[in-house]
């Protein structure tokens, strides 16, 4: 009887394991930003600070993946030295140099457009540039290429704010709800955006 009941469990993980989506190593592009580096975490992993996130970089050859309890993993990497020594000389020019449009130029360059945490960054900049359009469309194809990337549902959702849409950026929050819960900083990032007045201008 034990033993039977062991099989089960043993298949229904097998199963649940089949039917997950194929998940990306940790990391998370930034949002912008994204973005890892944060205190205390691995520097590829998803720890973001409050108002500026963290860089979430390609994971070395060999780093293990980092995951929120049972949850997949909710950011995506590439294990290549040359894409995150370019990813992060991108990160500063947007975060240390502001300058958004050499940002875009430089992440465009690394040749992984369809990455998502270099989608999202570039859709980041062009949302600091006022380009709505662009951005949006960059946030859109990062979440093509990973539906859970926690970080461009937090930065789409504050897009969605800016806009004026706040029933999408509430949809957003939940969807971050359901990637990595309530106590994780993109979701509580949004959320202290949503409960700013109407009109207020973001810091993001």
């Amino acid at each position: 009887m034990i033993t039977a009941m062991i099989r089960l469990v043993a298949l229904g993980t097998f199963a649940a394991a089949s039917l997950s989506p194929p998940a990306l190593a940790a990391g998370g592009g930034g949002g912008g930003g994204g973005g890892g580096g944060g205190p205390g975490t691995d520097p590829f992993g998803s720890t973001y600070s409050d108002q500026r996130p963290q860089p979430t970089y390609p994971k070395r050859p060999g780093a293990k993946s980092t995951h929120k309890g049972k949850k997949p993993n909710n950011q995506s990497s590439i294990g290549d030295p040359a894409f995150a020594a370019g990813y992060r000389m991108a990160y500063d020019t947007i975060y240390e140099r502001n300058d958004y449009a050499a940002a875009i130029a430089q992440l465009k360059s690394l040749g992984h457009d369809d990455h998502p945490n270099v989608a999202n960054l570039i859709g980041y900049s062009y949302r600091k540039l006022g380009d709505y359009e662009q951005s949006q469309a960059w946030y859109e194809r990062a979440l093509k290429a990973d539906p859970n990337h926690v970080l461009t549902w937090q930065y789409y959702g504050l897009w969605q704010l800016e806009r004026g849409n706040r029933e999408q950026a509430l949809y957003h929050l939940g969807r971050i709800a359901s990637i990595c819960g309530t106590d994780c900083q993109e979701y509580r990032s949004l959320a202290a955006a949503l409960d700013q007045p109407t009109g207020s201008a973001l810091v993001y």
